[in-house]
């Protein structure tokens, strides 16, 4: 934005998320993923208990997050740690 712009004048690429913060759910989401898991099925048993959605629809949650600058700002270590699990999965592809 430059000087003569005023908050209005932003065009669409410009409109982010200044000022907001993740939700509660998206900040569980990436607390989720910062733990370690033993045995199978741990995590999938505590993300239906703690969080109350779906395995499936968390992955879908995850992932627009690695994607979200907000999360990158918020943990940086565990987005940039997912986001290269990621590019290796769809490089084997």
């Amino acid at each position: 934005m430059t000087d003569e712009q005023g908050p209005d004048d932003r065009g669409p690429d410009d409109r982010g998320s200044e000022g907001q913060e993740l939700s509660g759910r998206e900040r569980a989401v990436l607390a989720m993923e910062r733990r370690s898991w033993r045995g199978p099925g741990a995590k999938e048993r505590a993300i239906r208990e703690q969080l109350d959605i779906s395995p499936v629809r968390y992955y879908q949650l995850l992932n627009a997050l690695l994607d979200d600058p907000r999360a990158l700002a918020h943990d940086p270590v565990t987005v940039n740690r997912l986001r290269r699990v990621r590019d290796a999965r769809r490089s084997r592809r």
